[in-house]
């Protein structure tokens, strides 16, 4: 059942009257100043969103200072850390070096001892021929009186 443009046009002559009918009777007048009215509030409470919205805005930027603010304490505190790292390393780089000049003075005390060793040796045997000679030579003596 297809409209006629008759019908058509009887509805779009009387659709605002309808609709105001169904606002509880009120006149289109009166629902204009109320639509307006509720614009008017509409637009208040979305100017006090945006507001909320900067503020909330401008919270979340003293956030992001404090935060970049702890990150660069956190990096003086890493560069502190290297530093010691380098003390450290610096330190033992020092007992390094030491324990290379024990181990110079420790092969200093070898060369003295073995050379200490020779020296008791060619003694020892100096000794031994002494003794040797020695113990000829009484016998020898004894063999002749």
């Amino acid at each position: 059942m297809a409209l006629a443009q008759e019908d058509i046009a009887f509805i779009k002559a009387h659709l605002g009257e309808w609709l105001a009918e169904q606002s509880l009777g009120k006149p289109p007048l009166v629902y204009e100043i109320e639509l307006r009215e509720r614009m008017v509030r509409v637009e208040e409470e979305l100017k006090h969103q945006r507001e909320l919205m900067r503020q909330g805005f401008e919270q979340m930027e003293k956030r992001f200072e404090q935060i970049d603010k702890r990150f660069e304490q956190v990096d003086k505190r890493f560069e502190m850390v290297e530093k010691r790292f380098e003390q450290m390393d610096k330190r033992f780089e020092q007992v390094d070096k030491r324990f290379e000049q024990v181990d110079k003075r420790f092969e200093q005390m070898d060369k003295r001892f073995d050379e200490m060793l020779k020296r008791h040796d060619q003694q020892f045997l100096w000794l031994v021929g002494f003794i040797a000679t020695s113990t000829g030579l009484v016998i020898a003596a004894l063999r002749y009186l």
